[in-house]
């Protein structure tokens, strides 16, 4: 076992994946072959990572998520208990349909709260929140906060994870980091 990254022993790691330095896989997780794990990324309780999976740097999966072949986690995801991932539009038992898997794309800092649920074939924007159990069927801008079924735009969100009061000069200030953002035709943007 490689002394750069912890892995339960109840967990199974397939030959043939990379797991980076200071990553920590626990209880009965399985990582499945040609998946790519970043640094310092924490995978939870029975969580499955399918066979060409990437997960960034940091990224945290939370108890009970199936990552999906077709998944893209960039750095800093959060992934919240039992979310679910897609990755054919059309399932059925009868018809194997492994060559049609269709891409997600989950970007930079974004954070998916429990129980939601992605529609394969999406991106989720930088630093965009979901809200818990939403059931998201397109992609979600940067920095959007999104919640319900189907998904709706609900506000907007700082990197910081706090909801953004814009001004009306489209201005707004993240209470925790002190970072000014301006919203202009429906972008956020933060002002150096």
């Amino acid at each position: 076992m490689n002394k750069d990254y912890f892995v339960h022993e109840s967990s199974v790691i397939d030959k043939g994946t990379q797991i980076g330095k200071g990553t920590k896989i626990w209880h009965f997780s399985h990582i499945m072959q040609n998946s790519q794990i970043g640094e310092n990324c924490n995978i939870g309780q029975n969580v499955v990572v399918s066979p060409g999976v990437v997960l960034g740097k940091n990224v945290k999966v939370q108890n009970n998520v199936s990552i999906y072949t077709g998944v893209i986690c960039e750095d800093d995801v959060f992934l919240g208990p039992s979310m679910v991932f897609t990755n054919i539009v059309n399932p059925r038992s009868k018809v194997v349909r492994k060559g049609e898997y269709i891409k997600t794309l989950v970007k930079k800092g974004a954070s998916i709260g429990a129980n939601a649920t992605l529609i394969c074939g999406i991106t989720i924007g930088e630093y965009s929140f979901i809200g818990a159990g939403a059931v998201v069927t397109k992609d979600v801008k940067p920095y959007s906060l999104v919640i319900g079924n189907p998904a709706r735009h609900a506000g907007w969100m700082s990197r910081w994870g706090h909801k953004l009061n814009f001004d009306d000069n489209a201005y707004a200030v993240c209470p925790e980091s002190k970072e000014k953002y301006k919203l202009i035709s429906g972008k956020v943007s933060i002002v150096l």
